[in-house]
Formats: C-alpha cells, structure tokens, sequence
C-alpha cells in the first residue's frame, strides 16, 4: 500500500503540473485581455495596469513567477537575511494564487475563502439528498424487480438524467416560490432561501446513483454467496445490508469521487438561477472576464479536490472489495 501511495501522489503531482501549465498559456493565448474590457482605459493608463500586474514581462517570465507562487511555502523554502548578516532559510504554508484583475484590491485567496464556503453550504445538503434519494430508489428498484417499483425508479432515473437543472430549477421556482410560496426563489440567507437550490442540485445526481446503485445491487444479489446467505436462513434485510450493500455499492463509490468535486465547488446552473454568491458561478465568470489568476486558482483548486477524492475513492474500494486489495 506504501508504493501504492507514493505513486498516486506522484501521478497526482505530475498531472496538476500539466493541468496549470495548460490552463496558464491556453488562458493567456486566447483572444481579449482582463483590461480590454474596460471602454475608457486610454492605452498610457493600460500600459501603467499591465506593468502594475507584471502583464509587460515576457510568457516564460510570468509563468515561472507564478509556478512559484502557487508552490506551497512548505516546499520553497525562502532565502532572508538574519540579523547576523548570514542567511535564514524560513518556510511557510501558505499557497498565493495571485490578485484578481477584475476585482481591484482583492486577491484569489480572498475571494476563494469568501466564496468556496457558500458552495460548500449549497454542496453539503445536495450530496444528502442525493444519496439518501439514490441510494434507497436503486435498492428497492433491484430488490422489486420488474414490478412497479423497479418502473418507478427507473423512470425517475432516466428523467432525471434527460432533464438538466436549467430546466428543472425555474419549474421548482415557478411551482414552489411563485404560486405556492413554500419557498424563496432567490437568496441565501435563510432555510427558505436554501431548499430549492439544495433539492434541485441534489436531484441531478439522485439519477445516476438510483441506476448505477440498481445496476450494482443486481450484479450482487445474483451471486453464490447471496444465495448461500439465503439458505441458511437470513432475513432479507440481513442479506441487504450485511452482505449485498457493499459490493453492490462499489459503482457508486466510483462515481462520487468526481461527482462530490463538481458538488462542493458549487453548480454554475444552480448558483445562477438562484442568485447564490457561491465559487461556481465565478469559476464560470472568470473565463468571460479574462481574469487569469482567478482562472487559475479555480482550476488548482477544482483538479485537488477531484484527484484526493479519487484517491479516497480508490481507498474505500479498495475496504469494500477484498480483490482490490489483493491486486493492489
């Protein structure tokens, strides 16, 4: 498991390397600039912007500066000059995304600490209900096979995939907020504000899980061990719980690596429609802006987040399938 470790870490490591290297120059080749924009800027007044932020210096330039930057303290260590006249060579921890061009006087540290809570807040709730939803439709679908249960849920599955949330968030609106008034349309200040955006994100990833949980479960309960279990004479609820959920679960786990990434760094769609002052929509804003650092500080951001949950994934697959571990 050791080696196991170390080389996941390394291909994490080499992959964020290619992922900020793309991201920096693709971003920097495109078309428009963070200032061009910007109607009453006279060229004297850009030219003075672009040396304030370093934007005169040559690519190669900038991008070394920024590799730098966003290299944890920890591993870059920082030559000072002690009092004695020698050199103290210090480390910290921290990680500097750099300023945001469209927000003066901010950084990206800022406005990712500011903003990536409030996704967290929307993502939490959603992921919740999405399984309990998911988890529960799919296991009843696979134990009432081919009855109107099974139908039911397979229905919502396919409905809920063929769907998308632009679609399925102003309905909710319109039948929740505006006629009965159960709800907020928009906000995110109280619990009225929140139920619709969590349930409307929380119900575009019920869908997946309800198939691949039903998928999983019957994959399972065909097995020899399932029917050995069942002639000894366990319950039926012993059987699902004790011996089919695991395996029948392992589709599952494989989707949520990503699934909970895309959850907790907040839904554009969602954050939109809802008017939430969440990461998504600026991580989507931030393109249109031209707004490189902030670009990029959502990308290292987004990319470490899914690669340690593939990670996590592949732990927990590794605890609920035996052949895993022994391959691994």
């Amino acid at each position: 498991m050791t080696r196991f470790f170390i080389s996941r870490l390394l291909q994490t490591l080499l992959a964020l390397f290619v992922i900020v290297t793309a991201t920096f120059f693709m971003s920097r080749f495109a078309p428009g600039g963070p200032f061009t924009a910007e109607k009453s800027t006279t060229p004297e007044i850009e030219a003075n912007i672009k040396a304030y932020y370093n934007l005169d210096k040559p690519l190669w330039w900038q991008y070394r500066k920024y590799m730098w930057d966003v290299m944890p303290k920890t591993f870059r260590p920082t030559l000072l000059f002690s009092e004695q006249g020698g050199i103290d060579l210090k480390a910290g921890l921290g990680v500097d995304f750099g300023p945001s061009y469209k927000y003066s006087n901010r950084t990206v540290n800022e406005i990712i600490a500011e903003e990536l809570p409030v996704s967290i807040q929307l993502g939490l709730p959603a992921l919740a209900i999405a399984l309990g939803i998911g988890i529960t439709l799919g296991v009843l679908a696979a134990l009432k096979r081919n009855t109107w249960v099974d139908y039911a849920a397979s229905t919502f599955g396919m409905v809920g995939l063929a769907v998308p949330t632009f679609v399925v968030g102003p309905i909710f609106v319109l039948i929740f907020a505006l006629q009965l008034h159960w709800f907020n349309a928009s906000g995110w200040y109280t619990v009225q504000d929140r139920v619709l955006p969590c349930f409307v994100l929380g119900l575009a990833y019920a869908a997946p899980i309800v198939r691949l949980t039903r998928g999983g479960m019957l994959e399972v309960l065909n097995q020899d061990f399932i029917r050995t279990a069942r002639a000894k004479g366990a319950s039926e609820a012993r059987v699902v719980f004790r011996h089919a959920l695991r395996g029948g679960l392992l589709p599952v786990v494989s989707y949520l690596g990503p699934a909970v990434a895309n959850i907790l760094t907040g839904s554009f769609v969602i954050e939109t429609i809802f008017q939430i002052p969440g990461l998504g929509r600026e991580f989507v804003n931030s393109a249109f802006n031209r707004d490189y650092f902030m670009i990029l500080g959502t990308v290292i951001l987004y990319a470490t987040l899914i690669m340690t949950l593939n990670l996590l994934v592949d732990i927990a697959q590794a605890w609920m399938n035996p052949k895993v571990r022994l391959e691994n």
